[in-house]
């Protein structure tokens, strides 16, 4: 009976450590989301009025998108 008891609580605490380990799963995925996010909104491309090439941080300029990709 005794050992019963014991096995029981073993397994609940099992359990648990199985609960933690996918809420810090959980938690570690929200934050990749997050940090995907912030890097959309940081490297978003602009589109160049000139020549209609999308390129990032600048705009309007047909050679400094060139120079901008090339480099």
């Amino acid at each position: 009976m005794l050992l019963l008891l014991l096995l029981l609580q073993l397994l609940l605490l099992l359990q648990l450590l199985i609960l933690l380990l996918l809420l810090l799963l959980l938690l570690l995925l929200l934050l990749l989301l997050l940090l995907q996010l912030l890097l959309l909104l940081l490297l978003r491309c602009y589109c160049c009025c000139c020549c209609y090439c999308c390129c990032c941080y600048c705009c309007c300029c047909c050679c400094y998108c060139r120079y901008f990709y090339l480099s």
